[in-house]
């Protein structure tokens, strides 16, 4: 595991920004799969490394050619998880409202410069959250869900974030944020975003 130490962060908000993305037949050259899969995270790295390209991210969300590689961060402290509601009004009204366990967001040219996936899901777990405490980082898998518009343009590199505190609270573009036990996450399982849904579950399988 790698431990970061919490900084805080700007980012823009527009749909003008220039994202990173890959095209869809590079990303998955033997087609793509439902489901949040334990693979080798540098072979998919490499795969990114070499055939990534920056598009406007309005473009991007209804061009089911490329994928949007999102770090998606799960917050656990102490067998506790991190729970969040999305705004009516979120910037991404397809997810609007839901339930999710999920922190993260679109990669811009800038945040490469630092190389690590590790610094890109630091840095998307600021622009979200408030923590200035420690954490580790776990890797648990790529996620991918063709089941919906959403799934189609984009896929998760997933990532388990284990807290030194419980001092996390949400930031604007969240409703609310909670620690909760993993019997009230699954409880709301039904009112998540899919990605949250297929998380929560293989989080179960695990335990």
């Amino acid at each position: 595991m790698t431990t970061v130490t919490t900084s805080k962060q700007a980012h823009p908000s527009t749909l003008t920004e220039q994202i990173l993305v890959v095209k869809r037949s590079r990303l998955f050259p033997d087609g793509t799969w439902n489901g949040l899969e334990e693979v080798d995270m540098q072979e998919y790295l490499h795969i990114i490394r070499t055939h990534q390209e920056f598009q406007p991210r309005a473009a991007m969300e209804e061009d089911q050619r490329y994928k949007q590689i999102i770090p998606y961060l799960v917050f656990t402290h102490n067998d506790t998880y991190f729970l969040m509601q999305r705004k009516s009004g979120a910037s991404e009204q397809r997810l609007a409202s839901k339930f999710t366990v999920g922190i993260g967001g679109h990669i811009r040219k800038e945040d490469i410069q630092e190389g690590s996936i590790f610094d890109w899901a630091k840095r998307e777990f600021h622009e979200e959250v408030h923590y200035t405490d420690e954490f580790s980082i776990q890797p648990l898998g790529i996620l991918n869900d063709e089941s919906n518009a959403v799934g189609q343009v984009h896929t998760g590199f997933v990532f388990l974030l284990q807290g030194t505190t419980p001092n996390i609270s949400v930031k604007s573009e969240l409703k609310s944020g909670k620690l909760v036990s993993f019997d009230e996450c699954w409880s709301h399982l039904e009112s998540m975003e899919s990605w949250s849904q297929i998380v929560v579950e293989h989080l179960k399988q695990r335990s």
